[in-house]
């Protein structure tokens, strides 16, 4: 096909079916058009109107919309309300304009019956994207750049320059819209667009294609220990999470990877390096998104906190709801004690007489420690939970009886031996936690 780029990845589109092509107007995404559409393929234009630049933004949206009439394109729009979106969600302006984009080109692909969708990321891009990823400390992932799939999103553009779509744009006479905001170095894109890449091209003229290269090699490197991580998780993790030890014996790269595949998204190193801390010692720690604890020999992901139970004053004789540990404290008042009952710690019996003021149940509290009933010892609530085997994140949520004194009775652990009735006591409260 004379006169058409061989720089266009064609690999990643497919023999048969649409092409829907974003298209912004700008010379860029023309290219994208125009070039597979001379190429043979069979495309569709989408065109997503962010109104952050007024009439410019409506003019662009024109433009595309008349060039695909005229030239008999299949054709799909939408205007969003990107300000509006980014403070419901708490976005930045820039990622909430993305977040839009990139969810109308996935329905107008869905209505348009499309194969793929087609990006315009060219090789600047590319090198701009590594340049930023690396200002900001990225690892191998982000230095790979853009990557040239994602779903069914496709960049073909990837080896292509800048100066080559202009060149080929002004050589076919295909016009295009300029976007005013490119000019504008308040966004750090633009800054790097304007200085960075300009110095490195007087170290390299062809930096952008190097720069690319590089970006090839990091990505099949990444894609090699990412390979390694999920071969490690297929045989040390399960549903109930995943072997500390074996996590912690494999190397840093496979071992922050396995980590971050296990969270869903992509961590900090900071954040995976706590998580490999309480691997070896123990606790839990708060990453974006969730909680991770260690229990037992296994490391748990997306562990929910338990809810703070607030104090309520236990009604005698009646019955208290603590919706929030999903049980009903009923207390009844007993003339006589005739039995004791210890083994399930559901069920307790106090002597009216040993009981400081009202009762009380609620969560544990900071310093808590009781002295249970046929121990001989005090024991904390913190050395009774772990005795149990009460993880952590579960502690919160165990209901605990008080009076004036402090802690009576810790719900299926024990009570204080302090105000224990004993058979024979008489004005005797018995309290048992009913769950529905």
């Amino acid at each position: 096909m004379t006169g058409i780029t061989m720089k266009m990845d064609t690999e990643l589109l497919p023999k048969d079916g649409l092409i829907l092509c974003a298209v912004s107007g700008g010379a860029d995404s023309m290219y994208l058009l125009c070039c597979l559409r001379e190429m043979g393929f069979p495309v569709a234009a989408a065109h997503f109107n962010h109104g952050l630049r007024g009439e410019e933004s409506d003019r662009d949206e024109a433009f595309v919309r008349s060039f695909c009439g005229e030239n008999d394109i299949p054709f799909l729009s939408e205007k969003g309300d990107v300000p509006a979106f980014a403070a419901r969600e708490k976005l930045g302006r820039e990622e909430a304009a993305r977040a839009l984009r990139y969810a109308f080109l996935e329905r107008a692909a869905d209505a348009l019956g499309a194969a793929v969708i087609a990006t315009a990321h060219t090789a600047d891009d590319n090198a701009e994207t590594m340049l930023l990823h690396l200002a900001r400390g990225s690892g191998l992932k982000g230095l790979g750049g853009i990557p040239p799939v994602r779903g069914r999103i496709v960049r073909p553009m990837l080896g292509v320059t800048a100066r080559e779509v202009r060149d080929w744009l002004d050589r076919r006479g295909i016009p295009h819209v300029e976007d005013s905001s490119n000019r504008s170095d308040d966004y750090a894109r633009n800054r790097v667009r304007h200085e960075a890449v300009p110095a490195l091209e007087t170290v390299n003229p062809a930096f952008v294609l190097a720069a690319g290269r590089t970006a090839a090699l990091l990505r099949a490197d990444e894609a090699f220990l990412r390979d390694l991580a999920e071969t490690f998780l297929r045989e040390h993790a399960d549903e109930s999470g995943v072997d500390a030890g074996a996590l912690l014996a494999q190397p840093w790269p496979v071992a922050s990877r396995a980590v971050r595949l296990l969270a869903g998204w992509d961590l900090s190193a900071e954040h995976v390096g706590a998580i490999l801390k309480i691997a070896g010692d123990g606790g839990q720690t708060d990453v974006p998104g969730m909680r991770v604890a260690k229990a037992g020999d296994r490391l748990l992901f997306g562990v929910r906190r338990a809810p703070v139970l607030p104090e309520r004053t236990v009604t005698v004789p009646g019955e208290t709801a603590v919706p929030e540990a999903g049980v009903t404290v009923r207390a009844v008042k007993f003339t006589a004690c005739t039995e004791v009952v210890h083994k399930s710690y559901n069920i307790f019996f106090f002597q009216c007489e040993n009981i400081c003021g009202s009762i009380t149940v609620a969560g544990r509290k900071p310093g808590d420690a009781m002295r249970p009933a046929g121990r001989g010892c005090t024991k904390t609530l913190k050395q009774l939970f772990a005795e149990a085997g009460i993880p952590p994140w579960e502690r919160d949520a165990v209901p605990v009886l008080r009076d004036g004194a402090g802690v009576l009775a810790v719900m299926g652990l024990g009570q204080a031996e302090r105000a224990a009735a004993r058979p024979g006591d008489r004005e005797i409260i018995k309290i048992e936690f009913i769950r529905p």
